[in-house]
């Protein structure tokens, strides 16, 4: 398939006009703007970046597992560790997405300064073209009429040509050389314009031809440059990632090593209290005294009692009537149970 270029598809058929031309430069005008727009995107994700890894790095100076012992306090000292370092490779990342930016703003730059000229010269071309074109239609028109004046004075002869007033005749004559002669100059200052403008035409054809291949060339490297600049940022957040994983990795490996039973064993060694329960609290009965080996309250039999025999039979005295009661009954005792 043939390829397809500016300088052979932005033409119009009116001499004066510029369509062609404005719709190039607006295009181009767009291709700047687009350029400024990825410009801005790349500081807006570098400053997103920095402001991730400075949060990245103040989180890393936090408190974390600062009770913890052994293999495990390892593993979370290597996760604040390479959380730091995961910061300050994204505060690189940002950097570098400054650094591309600044590219993009020095081309842009650059393809301006080269554009300017050329516009510059376009425009003066333009102007020159209009102007050149006005007076040429002017003096068509100039032309055009002395030569329907020289017309009319030639058939003003003719009608004349019979008549005896040689007077009138010798003006008519007169007249009819004027108009000849002043057709004849605007016969000769027409073509001069036309030539003049047909040079200009050409000149500007070139230069016209010139600038679409200036532009497009401009055109073909902003597209390549804009392509290789988001490839390289795409690149950029790739190799952040992988070097990301390759310092998360790092705690991985020291998490491998984190020893469950090595934790609890050094824990054990460090702050071990003893190896003895302490002994059993046993029951000490308020009456005797004694210990139960168990602890537990043992069952006591009640202290034998010593029965007592039927109470003598006072004597009786003359002077007292008075009797004492007597206890019949042989289990009865004062102490109760």
């Amino acid at each position: 398939m043939k390829n397809l270029h500016f300088k052979d598809f932005f033409w119009n058929s009116d001499l004066t006009s510029t369509v062609g031309y404005d719709a190039i430069i607006q295009y181009l005008n767009d291709g700047k703007r687009t350029c400024k727009e990825v410009e801005d995107f790349m500081k807006a994700r570098a400053s997103v970046e920095e402001k991730y890894a400075k949060e990245l790095l103040s989180l890393s100076k936090k408190v974390c597992g600062h009770s913890e012992m052994n293999t495990l306090k390892r593993s979370l000292d290597m996760l604040k560790l390479q959380t730091e370092q995961v910061s300050l490779s994204h505060l690189q990342l940002a950097q570098n997405m400054r650094e591309e930016a600044k590219k993009l703003e020095d081309f842009k730059e650059k393809q301006k300064e080269a554009r300017k000229k050329v516009e510059q010269q376009m425009d003066a071309l333009h102007k020159q073209r209009s102007s050149q074109y006005k007076k040429t239609m002017d003096s068509k028109k100039t032309y055009d009429q002395k030569c329907r004046d020289k017309e009319e004075a030639d058939q003003n002869v003719n009608r004349n040509t019979n008549t005896n007033n040689t007077k009138h005749m010798e003006k008519l004559y007169a007249k009819a050389q004027q108009a000849k002669q002043n057709a004849e100059e605007a016969d000769k200052l027409y073509q001069q314009n036309v030539t003049t403008l047909g040079k200009i035409r050409d000149d500007w054809i070139k230069d016209h031809i010139k600038a679409c291949e200036v532009f497009e060339k401009q055109s073909v490297e902003r597209i390549n440059f804009l392509r290789n600049t988001v490839w390289t940022h795409l690149n950029q957040l790739s190799q952040q990632c992988v070097t990301s994983d390759e310092l998360y990795e790092e705690v991985r490996k020291s998490l491998e090593q984190c020893d469950i039973q090595e934790d609890i064993e050094h824990f054990v060694n460090l702050r071990q209290t003893g190896d003895k329960p302490p002994v059993p609290v046993v029951y000490e009965n308020f009456y005797s005294g004694q210990k139960s080996p168990t602890g537990a309250p043992s069952f006591r039999m009640p202290p034998p009692v010593n029965r007592r025999g039927p109470l003598p039979v006072p004597a009786q005295n003359s002077n007292d009537d008075s009797h004492y009661s007597t206890v019949e009954d042989a289990g009865y005792s004062v102490i109760q149970y």
